[in-house]
């Protein structure tokens, strides 16, 4: 599932005032080599269903599910009614006397587990009505073509079938016939649903029928309750389906549909046989043909008939609003796929859905050729209410996504196709296992997408802040006890940036890709544990990880190097320098130093992890031949450093007559002349930023003395005001996402009003103010700076960089921990004369955002009531 990335950004944006102090006693190391590089790690050896090598065992088994499934959708009552008829067969080593499945409508039950335990302030999986959810029926056994009614019991999402006689072991067979209905919510907890759009309701239909629990080695029943955030295990087996419908209305579904003569019309049968045969995109169904009567079969209904093999879930899409266009999706082997989408007709369009079926051929097409072959027939993209959900073969993605953000949920979706639809890991228990491994290879495919077109480049050091803030849950904990706010993290983004971390600065890409695409070959349509992966990425890649595994997945340790000395071979720096480097905080990773000389020459050293085994403090030689100007840890920005300002250390002594004035002046001259900025009453700047396909209008309007106002909005959800903050004077407003959002204590506050604050270095020589320039240079962007460091008369302290050939600010933050980082470059000139940072690169709770000034104006008549 996509976790839902414009709330991502809302509450990324919301934590923006939600700071802390810094706490001055904390010590200065919290290393200990011995909590990383535990020999202890794993908690057992391999048996004879799991290997120590992380293979499947000699005896490895799992049990199998076959449905038929045959429904009726009613587009009056918006129910679904039918009959499961399940074939398992119980493959494991002991006899069952009961039968656990799934019954997850029972979800939207008013009364259910999963509303018990949702905020009042209700989320993302949150029910907004109730149905009565799994309405069973009745639940027989069928022996030799006879049904027999059986004893069972529902408890909540699950349901208890208790046999008569056991279910012998070693490939009994029994079938199960439930027969049942449900009404199919509006909001489906974001995973199914409908909605009704200008030509008709979009039904998309998920969790729609008893499904068997896994009975697994591990844990035996996995009977843990559906209660929104936790997804799904399940066993794989073929599913024979049909659905009736009306017969104006078009369905899709996973896997191969077995009767497009008696559900297609001429006309559209015409066009799909082309599609499959096209690379580029054909237009199966417009808008022409949504009330054309050439489009649909001339009956009252028809029954769609589909067959999906060795999947372990299925589901399908209805709707008479679709349109529809397809493509050829070309496999590695030589065999083709198709490449579909249906999306209501409001989402048509170049920068909208139209281009859906492209992104669906190429990242099916390039994770196919990196990692394993696509097994389904079809891949369908569904537009409508569900933000992002996969299901085997099909995914139900936004119909208002547009862009960037088009692509990235599609390709995330049909990721999935390999985590978890053909690695069947549990994801009730390690949502990692799926989304982290999904969100890692969405990352690899979309820097290759017709050549990087929605690819940027990351900055870890500027994610570092939110992704390991203060109380993060550890990506080893079950997706139900992760906090709303951090699943993000926990489940995707930090898993993901693990991989790639092994994968680019620890493995490297040979050695990573091989051990990986072992495990996918190793483990497809089968269960793995945890332990089964780290132990096949050691094997496979010839490296001992433990170290790696322990402190990424089951701690949450951060990171935080820093360059502590130095120093010249016998004090000539002609002979080589000794630069000593240290890790204050409990993980270790490699060390990546770039080292810059006074004679211009430049050098890169990488540094295995192995050097932090034996404590915190290190020191290697460097064949330097003339000073060094600065040596900076981690200078592209690829590992979660969370206090990146001690990454850097100049070897050059600053001249004797820099003071804070003399930084303040060169500033002032720099941008214009101390005069012209007093000579500012009013500014307007107008700027643009991106964030995860989504694009962020934000205008800034200042009026001298001490009026501000900053508003973010998203023009594509309407111009949503995501964050509208009000300074007058001492008084300070904040509302975000149309809420207000008060400020807690004067560090929240105050913080607020340095961020936002019109030239502050014409403050810096007021009474109440302490300036004090740093004796050492800093380095900010690869370039030396002079740092002051400014006390106010309310005691926040904001930290200001200077480039020390320019004179212009480059960067400032507040000694609130969380609040925002800012650095400024591309000075361009307004038109009074003075000179305004075009480019504002935000950290806002750990989530870089790049506002590009789109116009400026000064002194134009602002009058006092906007900041009202």
């Amino acid at each position: 599932m996509k976790y839902a990335k414009l709330p991502l950004c809302l509450l990324l944006f919301a934590g923006m005032f939600n700071a802390r102090a810094q706490n001055a006693d904390e010590p200065k190391s919290n290393y200990d080599q011995h909590k990383v590089f535990n020999p202890l790690f794993y908690p057992e050896k391999g048996n004879e269903y799991r290997t120590a090598s992380g293979a499947p065992g000699a005896k490895y088994w799992q049990n199998h599910a076959d449905y038929k499934l045959n429904v009726t959708l009613d587009t009056a009552k918006h129910s679904v009614t039918g009959t499961t008829l399940i074939t398992y067969t119980n493959n494991s080593p002991d006899a069952l006397g009961f039968l656990w499945l799934q019954v997850d409508q029972n979800i939207y039950k008013e009364d259910s587990r999963g509303v018990a335990t949702s905020p009042v302030e209700g989320g993302r999986f949150s029910n907004k009505t109730f149905t009565q959810g799994d309405e069973i029926k009745g639940v027989y056994v069928v022996t030799n073509g006879k049904a027999e009614k059986v004893d069972y019991l529902v408890t909540d999402t699950r349901m208890q079938i208790k046999l008569k006689d056991n279910l012998a072991a070693g490939g009994a067979k029994i079938q199960l016939k439930i027969d049942y209905k449900f009404d199919v919510p509006e909001y489906g907890t974001d995973r199914m649903g409908r909605k009704l759009y200008k030509n008709g309701w979009v039904y998309e239909i998920a969790q729609w029928y008893p499904r068997m629990e896994v009975y697994d080695d591990v844990t035996g029943w996995n009977v843990i309750p559906y209660m929104g955030a936790s997804e799904f295990y399940l066993e794989y087996g073929d599913f024979d389906y049909t659905v009736t419908a009306p017969a104006n209305l078009l369905v899709v579904g996973s896997g191969e549909l077995l009767n497009p003569l008696e559900v297609y019309s001429p006309k559209i049968l015409a066009r799909v046989n082309a599609a499959k045969i096209s690379d580029k995109t054909i237009m199966i169904k417009d808008s022409v043909d949504l009330n054309s009567a050439d489009s649909y079969p001339k009956k009252a209904s028809v029954t769609w008939h589909f067959f999906c093999k060795n999947a372990r879930d299925v589901s399908w899409a209805a709707s008479k609003a679709f349109i529809w266009d397809a493509a050829r999706i070309n496999l590695p082997s030589g065999k083709k796929a198709v490449a579909q989408s249906v999306y209501p007709l409001e989402s048509k369009g170049q920068g909208a859905w139209s281009r859906s079926t492209e992104f669906v051929k190429a990242c099916i097409e390039l994770y196919s050729s990196e990692w394993f072959e696509y097994t389904y027939p079809v891949a369908t993209n569904v537009g409508g209410i569900v933000g992002g959900m996969e299901y085997p073969g099909i995914v139900f993605c936004s119909s208002q996504s547009q862009g960037g953000g088009l692509w990235e949920v599609t390709n995330h979706e049909f990721g999935h196709n390999w985590f978890p639809m053909i690695v069947g890991s549990n994801e009730r228990k390690y949502a990692w296992m799926d989304e982290g491994f999904n969100t890692f290879i969405n990352g690899v495919d979309t820097k290759v997408f017709n050549k990087g077109e929605y690819w940027e480049p990351a900055d870890q050091q500027k994610a570092a802040t939110a992704m390991f803030a203060p109380g993060a849950d550890p990506i080893m904990s079950t997706p139900d006890v992760i906090q709303p706010d951090y699943l993000g993290y926990a489940a995707y983004e930090k898993p993901a940036l693990g991989l790639k971390i092994l994968r680019e600065q620890i493995l490297g890409e040979q050695r990573f890709d091989y051990a990986f695409k072992t495990y996918i070959k190793r483990w497809a349509f089968k269960h793995p544990t945890p332990w089964d992966f780290f132990h096949t990425m050691d094997n496979a890649a010839g490296e001992d990880l433990s170290w790696f595994w322990n402190e990424w997945f089951t701690k949450t340790l951060t990171l935080d190097q820093s360059v502590k000395a130095i120093d010249y071979v016998e004090n000539d720096p002609t002979k080589g320098s000794l630069i000593t480097i240290e890790n204050n905080e409990g993980m270790a990773l490699p060390a990546i130093i770039n080292i810059k000389e006074e004679n211009g020459n430049s050098s890169t050293v990488k540094l295995p992890a192995e050097i932090w085994q034996r404590g915190g403090v290190w020191t290697f030689a460097c064949k330097s031949t003339s000073k060094i100007t600065f040596a900076t840890l981690d200078p592209d920005h690829v590992l979660p450093d969370i206090k990146p300002d001690n990454n850097s250390l100049s070897g050059l002594s600053m001249a004797k007559d820099v003071t804070v004035n003399s930084v303040v002046k060169k500033y002032l001259d720099a941008v214009g002349g101390e005069q012209r900025l007093k000579d500012i009453t009013d500014l307007t700047i107008t700027a643009e930023g991106n964030v995860q396909g989504y694009t962020f209008v934000k205008v800034s309007k200042y009026k001298t003395p001490n009026k501000e106002l900053i508003d973010v909005t998203v023009p594509k959800y309407n111009n949503f005001s995501l964050s509208h903050v009000i300074v007058n004077g001492d008084s300070v407003t904040v509302t975000q996402n149309g809420r207000p959002a008060p400020l807690a204590g004067k560090s929240e506050k105050g913080a607020v009003l340095a961020r936002y604050k019109l030239f502050p270095e014409l403050d810096f020589s007021k009474q109440g103010y302490t300036a004090v320039l740093d004796t050492n240079y800093q380095v900010v962007n690869g370039q030396l700076a002079y740092l002051v460091t400014v006390t106010g008369p309310d005691n926040i302290t904001v930290k200001y960089f200077y480039d020390q050939k320019t004179g212009l600010k480059v960067k400032q933050y507040t000694d609130v921990v969380n609040a925002t980082i800012m650095e400024f470059s591309n000075y361009q000139n307004v038109n009074t004369g003075i000179k305004l940072p075009f480019s504002e690169m935000n950290s806002v709770n750990g989530q870089p955002i790049e506002f590009k000034v789109q116009s400026a104006t000064a002194n134009t008549g602002i009058g006092a009531d906007v900041f009202k």
